[in-house]
């Protein structure tokens, strides 16, 4: 057994969460499963990020107090745990007193690589992040949100981030920070080689609207939103306060520690954080898994163009192992996927409610008809191996979860093409159609373990209908797994 700390990113609260947010707490969920089901010691995490400027003009626009305004899209955020089947074991909010505390002390343990200085800069809010010219798309636009940045000129305070630039590229380079998936370290290195600069870690009170945390001495300024923001992983863990046992255990600890988030912050996470938790002398994260983004219709999701989904609506439409199924399967896990109703009603309906649930259904019904009970069940060595071999592409690939589930769903094939060929309901020697069904439940039960940690209500509902105990089966009758959609 060992210690794995398992963190998302945490999102702006500025409006109610989309599909985009789902698959990452998503697939930060599958990843808490499976090491849950090697026995490891798991803690994972998901938070809210509410201190960003975003959240102050959100608020602005809607004439109601920043406070008023997170606390009510907190909640929404929350609520996918309950919506999703979603395993997190704490869920820290930014403006909670743990977290400013926190956030305050590793300031101070990095005060050595802190100065204040008058700049002007080019701001873009939706990232809270400042931009270099030749960063910015044809007409001085966002890269990532298409506007055109605020010119900001403050005296804030800076961050020594030249200081540690040789050392984190090393670390990246050998793997000790390990970037997944390998174009996005390739990304990562490119800019560390392109030049750091030193960057902002505070912004003015006045332009924050007095909505932050207070700079440690300074109360004329605020931290910047990301050095905040990104303190949180520890702070969860009990960092500054009165009890940091939890955090030696997992983070200064030797086991590991994964960030799963979004292709859009791997900066923030690859170099600012490290080199936060160098000049503080804390341990630094083992990996970092990048994943891409949800288009809709081949467009990206935008609340201008009104097609954002909602994965609440589509979790009471589909089911929620429906709606997991469909963004850990289509959604590529190292690259961006494309969400239409279309796609998604085709997966639901080929894949789960005729595949694996139809699979299931027409199995538990031939045993019953045939009268078997309390059978002891062994597979025939064919059937042992060919589980085998999904077992083993399981573990050496899991990370890759569309391709992951394309194997168990090779054996759900598997399965349909042996019933199809041995017609098991028209076998007259007893001990030939136990031999059939043995066959049958034993990938099934194999089916449903390797379910788990992706759809694990589903994975739940295969293992009380076989009622398995020691290689016995006795099968109870359960409703449709995935009813067809009309």
């Amino acid at each position: 057994m060992k210690k794995v700390y398992i963190t998302t990113a945490i999102d702006y609260v500025n409006a109610a969460p989309h599909l985009g947010h789902a698959l990452e707490k998503i697939q930060a969920d599958v990843l808490a499963r499976h090491h849950r089901a090697m026995g490891d010691e798991v803690f994972f995490l998901s938070g809210t990020d509410e201190n960003s400027l975003k959240n102050v003009r959100s608020a602005e626009k809607l004439g109601m107090p920043v406070s008023e305004l997170v606390d009510k899209n907190y909640q929404k955020f929350y609520a996918m745990k309950d919506a999703l089947n979603l395993s997190f074991d704490d869920f820290i909010r930014t403006t909670e007193k743990r977290h400013i505390v926190g956030a305050q002390k590793l300031w101070a343990s990095c005060a050595k690589d802190i100065y204040k200085k008058k700049y002007s800069g080019l701001y873009c809010v939706g990232c809270e992040e400042f931009y270099k010219e030749d960063e910015l798309t044809d007409g001085g636009f966002c890269p990532e949100h298409g506007t055109a940045p605020e010119l900001v000129e403050e005296e804030n305070y800076f961050f020594r981030l030249t200081n540690y630039a040789n050392k984190i590229k090393k670390l990246i380079e050998i793997d000790e920070l390990k970037i997944i998936p390998e174009a996005r370290k390739k990304e990562i290195l490119n800019f560390i080689n392109s030049g750091l600069q030193d960057f902002c870690i505070s912004r003015s009170a006045e332009r924050a609207k007095g909505w932050g945390i207070d700079v440690p001495g300074d109360p004329t300024q605020k931290i910047w939103v990301w050095f905040d923001a990104l303190i949180n992983y520890i702070t969860a863990l009990g960092y500054g306060s009165s009890d940091e046992s939890k955090f030696n255990e997992f983070w200064q600890g030797d086991g590991a520690r994964l960030h799963v988030i979004g292709k859009g912050i791997t900066r923030f996470h690859a170099i600012y954080w490290p080199a936060m938790l160098l000049s503080a002398g804390l341990n630094l994260p083992k990996a970092i898994f990048s994943h891409g983004y949800i288009t809709v219709n081949g467009q990206k999701m935008s609340k201008s163009i009104g097609n954002v989904i909602d994965p609440f609506e589509l979790a009471e439409k589909y089911g929620v192992d429906g709606t997991r199924y469909f963004l850990l399967r289509e959604v590529p896990a190292m690259g961006d996927g494309d969400f239409s109703y279309e796609k998604m009603e085709k997966r639901y309906n080929s894949d789960l409610a005729s595949g694996l649930g139809n699979l299931f259904s027409r199995t538990i019904a031939m045993v019953g008809q045939a009268g078997f009970k309390d059978f002891k069940a062994a597979p025939n060595e064919y059937t042992e191996k060919e589980v085998n071999d999904v077992c083993k592409k399981y573990t050496d690939n899991f990370i890759n979860f569309n391709e992951t589930l394309s194997e168990i769903w090779s054996l759900v094939a598997s399965c349909d093409k042996y019933i199809d060929e041995q017609k098991p309901w028209a076998i007259a020697d007893k001990a030939k159609q136990e031999e059939v069904f043995g066959n049958l439940l034993y990938s099934l039960k194999n089916i449903a373990e390797l379910l788990v940690p992706f759809l694990p209500e589903t994975s739940e509902k295969i293992l009380k209908g076989l009622n398995e105990r020691n290689g016995t089966y006795n099968i109870v009758k359960t409703e449709p797994l995935f009813p067809r959609l009309k």
